[in-house]
């Protein structure tokens, strides 16, 4: 059913064309790709954030999902890639486009959250994890691919992607699937803000083992981005 995906964005042929010419190979899978497209279609008016630009073919389904509310930044450290990106997509007023690290810039980062993060590079999914999650908003979906084996993994990853989806898992503010197809894809949805899983850890703990002592101080990340912020229980 889904070996023969036809209705692909009008210049995702020439973007894999360059794809070939550039020996990139490592480019989104179009079943990722049309996904993508589905998931941002479900959220009109939204902000979109896509770590990893590369030869834009995620970004290409993505554009062509989003209606004309919805803005997108897309992030990669390569001048290469992020030129192809200001070629098919820089006259969209919709669309930003970063050449940078992307750990630098989710480290300084304070603007809007985001409804839709797609990590399709190491900062966000293996490092700076809890920062990128913290800038999720309630209801947003963040989703990873190339969660199975793949044939360029260095000796070890298998182990690091295991780590991650453990990780993942063990998170009470967000819940998941994963699914085996494509790539391997992992789609988490944000349930609530991390302050309030503090504080019903805390209340919990509290009706089982009686009042603790007055001014108990519980360190909350807002949404891990380590503001510093203090829930006081009194």
């Amino acid at each position: 059913m889904d070996a023969n995906i036809q209705d692909k964005p009008p210049i995702y042929h020439e973007l894999e064309v360059k794809c070939e010419k550039m020996g990139f190979s490592m480019p989104s899978d179009v079943h990722v790709g049309s996904l993508l497209r589905t998931l941002v279609a479900s959220k009109p008016q939204a902000n979109i954030l896509e770590l990893g630009t590369g030869a834009s073919l995620s970004l290409s389904w993505m554009v062509d999902g989003m209606d004309r509310d919805t803005k997108l930044v897309t992030i990669d450290n390569d001048p290469e890639f992020s030129k192809i990106a200001e070629e098919y997509f820089g006259k969209d007023e919709r669309v930003q486009i970063i050449c940078q690290d992307a750990a630098d810039w989710i480290k300084s980062y304070h603007g809007e959250k985001f409804d839709l993060i797609f990590a399709d590079a190491w900062p966000g999914k293996y490092s700076q994890i809890e920062e990128i999650l913290g800038l999720l908003k309630v209801g947003g979906l963040y989703v990873i691919d190339d969660m199975l084996p793949q044939p360029n993994w260095p000796e070890g990853h298998e182990k690091k992607a295991e780590g991650l989806i453990r990780y993942l898992e063990e998170r009470k503010d967000f819940t998941l699937t994963k699914i085996r197809w494509s790539t391997g894809i992992v789609i988490a949805a944000k349930k609530t803000d991390t302050a309030v899983i503090i504080f019903e850890t805390w209340f919990e703990r509290l009706q089982l083992t009686g009042p603790q002592r007055s001014g108990t101080v519980f360190r909350s990340n807002r949404d891990s981005d380590h503001d510093g912020k203090q829930l006081v229980c009194s």
